[in-house]
């Protein structure tokens, strides 16, 4: 009886296996940090056969469906691969040209694999596929990339593939063919325009052009060729990119790619090859320009043309003059390589002189725009003199002009973009003048005695930088909260605890991590950050939907509250 029994087990589990293991199921290393259960292995099958791509998909993800969603999951794919072959693949190759084929696999198709992934991305490349597994032990040792299977559903799936299979192609026309690989941050430019230049961004509404168009204006200063991996660097690279190619032509970023140089040089020379005077710093400064005003009749070069991004306008951090007498108003703050920066100056009447004083033996660009009464822009350029020091009068502020933006850059660094960059500083202080006051003698002398104040104080906090950016905590000395603080206070200590409590909650709150007692604009984006992480108990009570940078009670309480002092 027994023996029968186990007979009988032994067909039924024949007959079960192949309902839980297909015989076309392959095995394939993943990256755990985007797999959304940090998984490094998974395994998968070969759903759909394309001319130019076979479409894996995750196994345990398709068997969880029912009959009526693998219906659809499958005309969706099949969707997907027509798209490929008909337009993302002939239109990309014949810009960029060809991904490695048919490379380490001997398969003229490259690889999509469909899986589950963190829901903040909509795939990845791993150019460790593109090694043999003795040199890469987690190459898969295909020509491939990974798509978020949950996007199926999603038009947004289409500008995943096609920005993933950039980055395939890229690895061929840099890697192999020059045994160089392009700076992340281009790599990553060229992906994400690509969506645009395929059409998938014209219906704008949910288009990946508009994520990034929300990132971007959240955080402009985000700079352009710093790689975090975070949504701001997408935002100002698509946005930046958007603007070159409008204005250059794709052709700039296809030249590039074909050259065994990287990155802004890589791109000077596409520029001087296709008979363009300009070069990317002064690409550069026309779109910090650009994405202020955006203004097609003020010049061609300071607008997007692109209908979807005609609204688009940064706002500029407000700095106000008082009305009545004389003032004024000093600022110090700090920027990277390749950021953006934008101070609009309002109120007061009388003549408005404003001076920059840069750190030493670093190149700035400061173009500044005035806006009069009527809404009319002219842009300008300070020039700066060998100590970074330059000033700028404008008389009839506040009668005839409305206001100044200044528009301060550092376009020094050409290459070498592989890691954190290196905040410099910089000063600005804005004055009104009494139009009756003693004449220009008289002024000078003022203005020498504080220039030769600012360039001290430049001297003396530039050298600390590196000091300040590598100091260990030694431990924090906060104390309960008790005062509000806010925007423009300097040199105080409270503030400097502030900053201490805001580094220590992590990257995501206070990515700089600079301890100075000044309240400038990065502790005012950590502030924010910090507020809308908390929002159910700082910002909803008072009936606000987004952070504020000021400090007050319900901000200050919940600080005392992680800092375990009692209310």
């Amino acid at each position: 009886m027994l023996k029968n029994f186990k007979i009988i087990f032994f067909v039924l589990i024949l007959t079960l296996v192949p309902l839980f293991v297909r015989a076309d199921v392959v095995y394939f290393n993943i990256d755990p940090s985007y797999d959304f259960l940090g998984r490094s292995k998974i395994t998968a099958f070969l759903q759909q056969v394309g001319s130019n791509a076979d479409f894996f998909v995750e196994y345990g993800y398709y068997q969880a469906l029912n009959e009526e969603e693998k219906k659809e999951f499958t005309d969706k794919l099949e969707d997907l691969s027509q798209e490929f072959d008909e337009t993302i693949y002939p239109k990309l190759t014949e810009i960029f040209g060809s991904e490695w084929k048919p490379g380490i696999d001997g398969n003229e198709r490259i690889t999509v694999l469909l899986t589950r992934i963190k829901e903040d991305s909509g795939g990845y490349f791993n150019s460790g596929d593109e090694h043999p597994k003795a040199q890469m032990p987690g190459s898969n040792e295909r020509e491939m990339v990974y798509l978020n299977v949950n996007y199926i559903k999603s038009p947004l799936i289409k500008s995943y593939l096609a920005h993933e299979f950039v980055h395939l192609i890229t690895f061929n026309q840099k890697d192999k063919n020059f045994g160089v690989s392009e700076e992340i941050w281009l790599n990553e430019a060229r992906a994400e325009t690509v969506p645009t230049f395929l059409g998938y961004d014209e219906n704008y509404e949910g288009s990946n052009l508009q994520r990034r168009v929300k990132t971007f204006i959240q955080n402009p200063q985000d700079p352009l060729t710093e790689w975090k991996n975070t949504s701001f660097d997408y935002g100002v690279l698509n946005l930046f990119t958007q603007y070159l190619i409008e204005h250059y032509g794709i052709k700039i970023l296809a030249d590039s790619l074909h050259s065994e140089k990287v990155g802004i040089l890589s791109l000077n020379e596409a520029l001087e090859k296709n008979g363009f005077s300009e070069d990317f710093s002064q690409i550069f400064t026309d779109w910090l320009i650009t994405v202020l005003v955006n203004d097609c009749a003020l010049s061609s070069k300071y607008c997007y043309l692109n209908p979807n991004l005609k609204n688009l306008r940064i706002i500029p951090q407000l700095n106000y003059l008082p009305l009545v007498g004389e003032s004024t108003l000093t600022v110090t703050d700090y920027t990277k390589n390749w950021s953006g920066n934008w101070f609009k100056f309002i109120g007061g009447k009388g003549t408005l002189k404003l001076e920059f004083v840069g750190s030493p033996k670093v190149n700035f660009g400061v173009p500044y725009v005035i806006q009069d009464f009527s809404g009319n822009y002219s842009v300008n350029f300070l020039e700066l003199d060998d100590s970074r020091w330059g000033i700028i009068y404008v008389p009839d502020f506040g009668k005839k002009y409305d206001s100044l933006i200044l528009i301060p850059s550092i376009q020094q660094k050409l290459s070498g973009f592989d890691g954190l960059e290196t905040f410099y500083q910089f000063i600005w202080s804005a004055s009104i003048i009494n139009e009756n006051s003693e004449v220009e003698e008289e002024l000078t002398k003022k203005l020498l005695s504080q220039i030769e104040y600012l360039k001290n104080e430049i001297a003396k906090v530039q050298a600390q930088i590196n000091a300040i950016l590598g100091k260990k905590q030694e431990g924090s000395l906060c104390q309960r909260f008790e005062n509000n603080l806010y925007y423009g206070i300097q040199n105080n200590k409270e503030v400097s605890c502030l900053q201490e409590f805001l580094k220590s909650q992590g990257s995501a709150i206070y990515p700089e991590g600079l301890v100075t007692g000044n309240f400038l604009s990065l502790t005012q984006k950590a502030v924010i950050r910090f507020q809308e992480r908390y929002a159910s108990e700082i910002l909803i009570p008072v009936g606000l939907e987004g952070g504020s940078g000021y400090v007050g009670p319900m901000t200050r309480a919940k600080i005392n509250q992680l800092l375990s002092y009692p209310q």
